[in-house]
């Protein structure tokens, strides 16, 4: 039971990112570049936001019950500031090395574009899925039984479920923030701290499972609706992908 547990939970939570790793990535070394180096800046994210957290948990009185849920919730909130600022930083990176690509290319055009820069956030939401998920996917396999004292059944499910959503919020935020940045559209970067805001901080509903997963999967087809948007997709498009249709191109006058 234990490994079927294990197996279950790894494929839903890592099975359609690694689908879209395989099939959109991984034939593509410059994408594969941009996917390293933004799960690399999210790794620098964790680990600066987990050396503020040991510091503050260290300097605290760990019998303060009130004191270390206020550390818990400006723990989550300056993490994901943190992130956010290292996907500003990612940006402000990906920009420079555009503009050196330009200046050296003969033709004047850079091989990086705003698309390809988007397979960052994938980048970070696979490096927060195997942050969120290795230890729990660790303790599936036993021994013990989830639940046995009274606690929910399901939570080795909903995390998976939830580390799920996460990369592909995180993989439809980079768009969104990358957009954002390139067009100077704030509102949209502001729009993707808050959902992030919202989302994490929802987990503080569990173990009321439903109030962490329903709003992060609303705001997961929310976001993933602008970002398809934003990509230059119409219904039009999405229609024929579903048919298994290429799109037509219309004849040029005089061919």
């Amino acid at each position: 039971m234990t490994l079927a547990v294990f197996f279950g939970c790894t494929f839903i939570a890592f099975g359609p990112a690694l689908g879209l790793c395989l099939f959109t990535v991984a034939r593509d070394p410059l994408r594969v570049i941009i996917l390293v180096a933004g799960a690399f800046f999210w790794l620098v994210s964790l680990l600066l936001s987990s050396l503020v957290w040991f510091i503050a948990v260290k300097a605290s009185d760990p019998g303060d019950e009130p004191l270390q849920k206020g550390l818990l919730i400006f723990g989550v909130l300056f993490s994901v500031l943190l992130q956010e600022a290292f996907r500003f930083l990612y940006y402000k990176l990906l920009r420079k090395a555009i503009e050196g690509l330009v200046a050296l290319s003969e033709d004047g055009c850079s091989p990086i574009s705003i698309q390809q820069m988007a397979y960052a956030g994938l980048g970070f939401g696979l490096m927060s899925g195997a942050f969120s998920m290795i230890n729990l996917l660790a303790d599936a396999l036993g021994p013990g039984t989830v639940g046995i004292h009274g606690d929910s059944q399901l939570y080795f499910l909903t995390s998976a479920f939830m580390t799920m959503v996460m990369i592909f919020l995180h993989t439809f935020w980079g768009i969104l923030f990358f957009h954002g940045c390139e067009t100077q559209r704030w509102w949209e970067m502001v729009a993707v701290i808050l959902t992030h805001l919202i989302v994490s901080g929802s987990t503080f509903w569990n173990p009321l499972y439903v109030g962490s997963l329903v709003p992060s999967y609303l705001l997961m087809f929310a976001t993933a609706a602008w970002a398809y948007v934003l990509s230059g997709g119409c219904t039009r498009n999405l229609l024929q992908s579903l048919r298994g249709q290429q799109s037509e191109t219309s004849p040029q006058p005089g061919s």
